[in-house]
Parts: C-alpha cells; sequence; structure tokens
C-alpha cells in the first residue's frame, strides 16, 4: 500500500468511527471525558448556531470555518461541498439555492453517506444528493457546479494539487469556490507530523500557507481572496501526548503558526474579466481582498 492510500485509509476509518459514534459521544470527546486525542477533531470547530439552514443533527463538530457563509450562493446554484460529513454543509447551502438550486455532498465514507442521506430524507429535501467518491477523483462531471464548498477536508487529501485541480475541472466558467482548511507558517514538530491520529485530525496532513496559495494559483484561478483567518491553539493535553513539557513550551512560544483560513477563487469564463491575483500581496496581508471579490 502507497503512502498516500494509507493516510487515506485512517483518515476513512477515522471518520467512520466518528459517523457511528452519537452527538453526545462526540461532545463529550471535545469536552474532555474521553481520551483527550479525540479532541483534536473538535477544537477547530466554529459555531453554526443561528445560521439559517442549519441542521443540528448534521452537525458533527469537524469543521474549522463557515465557508457558507462566504460563498455567495445565490438561487438556483448547483454546490458541490466537498468531504461533507453528514450533510450540514450541503443542507445550509441548501436554504440559499432553494428549491430551484443543487446541492450535491461527496465523501469518500461510507458511514457519513449513510447518515447524510438518512438526514436529508427526515428533512425531505429532494434536491441535496450525497455520492460516495474521493474529492481527488470526484464523481462528477465537468463543468457543473456554480459553486464548491468545503470545510476543513483538503488538509486530509495528500495530493493538494490533484485535488484543487479537480475542483478546477467541475467549476464552471465563472464559477468559484470558498474553502475553510487549515495551514502552516513554520513547521511542526517531527513528532505531530508523523502521527496519524493528528493526521486525521486535520494538523499533520496541512500545508504552508505560502504553498497552499500556490497551488491554486498553478491551477489557473484568479481573485484568489483570503476571507478570513483565525489561529489555531492545540490544547497541552493533546500536545503531551507527542513533546515532553520543555517542547511545548517552545512550541507555544515559536514561530510555528496553525491557522483556519477561509479561500475564495474563482475559474476564469465568466461573463465579467476579475483581476488576477497578486500573491505577494495576498501573503504580506492577511486580510488583503483583491477588487471585485464583493468583500472590498
Amino acid at each position: 500500500m502507497s503512502k498516500e492510500q494509507e493516510l487515506k485509509s485512517v483518515v476513512k476509518e477515522k471518520y467512520a468511527q466518528i459517523a457511528q459514534q452519537g452527538k453526545a459521544e462526540n461532545a463529550a470527546s471535545c469536552c474532555g471525558a474521553t481520551d483527550a486525542s479525540n479532541k483534536v477533531y473538535n477544537i477547530m470547530m466554529d459555531d453554526y448556531t443561528g445560521t439559517n439552514g442549519y441542521v443540528e443533527d448534521a452537525d458533527l463538530g469537524l469543521g474549522c470555518g463557515l465557508p457558507t457563509q462566504f460563498a455567495q450562493i445565490q438561487k438556483g446554484d448547483t454546490v458541490i461541498d466537498l468531504g461533507s460529513g453528514a450533510g450540514n454543509d450541503c443542507f445550509v447551502a441548501r436554504h440559499e439555492t432553494g428549491v430551484e438550486g443543487k446541492v450535491i455532498g461527496i465523501d469518500f465514507t461510507p458511514a457519513m453517506i449513510e447518515k447524510a442521506r438518512a438526514n436529508a430524507e427526515k428533512l425531505g429535501y429532494n434536491n441535496v444528493e450525497f455520492r460516495e467518491g474521493d474529492i481527488d477523483d470526484m464523481p462528477v462531471n465537468n463543468d457543473v457546479a456554480d459553486v464548491i464548498v468545503s470545510n476543513c477536508v483538503l488538509n486530509l487529501v495528500p495530493n493538494k494539487p490533484k485535488v484543487i485541480g479537480e475542483i478546477f475541472r467541475v467549476l464552471k466558467p465563472g464559477g468559484h469556490f470558498s474553502i475553510s482548511d487549515i495551514v502552516l507558517i513554520g513547521d511542526l514538530p517531527e513528532a505531530l507530523r508523523e502521527d496519524a491520529e493528528m493526521y486525521a485530525g486535520c494538523v499533520a496532513g496541512a500545508i504552508q500557507k505560502s504553498d497552499y496559495l500556490q497551488h491554486i494559483v498553478d491551477a489557473g484561478f484568479t481573485n484568489i481572496t483570503l476571507q478570513k483567518e483565525k489561529p489555531i491553539s492545540i490544547p497541552d493535553d493533546i500536545l503531551s501526548k507527542y513533546l515532553s513539557a520543555e517542547e511545548i513550551a517552545d512550541f507555544n512560544k515559536g514561530t510555528t503558526g496553525i491557522f483556519s483560513v477561509t479561500v475564495f477563487a474563482e475559474k476564469p469564463g465568466g461573463k465579467t474579466t476579475k483581476p488576477k491575483v497578486n500573491l505577494a500581496d495576498l501573503q504580506q496581508d492577511p486580510n488583503a481582498c483583491i477588487p471585485g471579490s464583493g468583500c472590498c
């Protein structure tokens, strides 16, 4: 088995386990009632409470942002959610597309697909469907989506350029994505980088922020905007599994940063010509907004 296949197997196994737990068990893990390492799946989550279309039963607390909040979804749009889990972001997106739109969730964990489909059936949402498959080889034709969203999932894919290329392929010309993900500035300690639990928990699979943005540029996207950025702190009780007390102190006061970012970008070919991104400016100013993105 290749390293890439091995990592995918680890992620699938971990998220199948999470899908099969009740919401109360996941919440207890977040609060530390079970093994501390379980909390790594929840330390990055944002609060969906009050968001239109939010379905509590579909929220497993696994995200690191609110990409649908920034996705500029319009009535009638076709939206694809990458790594759709139990369906929460799909249901939020469905509120924005209305009954005239369509939402497709893609996930490679069968237990998650089963859970999401059950949630959609309970809600009576006939325009939301869930497809089992890898997001770096999507079961979707070319030029299908108006909007793609994803919440803390690309970091779980070993081949980032491949999945970003797939996003470009399935978006319509002029379509766009808004994706929340985890990135790094500086290098993680080796013990964190090599641990499967930390990979499945979204930390060890993260890449450098500069490389992440460059992959988006290299795929051909324009109008790239950092819509949101927030630092992520790993609790000491999790770090203590991997690092000594001295190493934890050095890590916490060091230059390494773990960040949740929400990134917007467009596929060229729409009715209007959008300005190309100046990646150097975007790197220097995390709040930079490219004119025409809707955030200026």
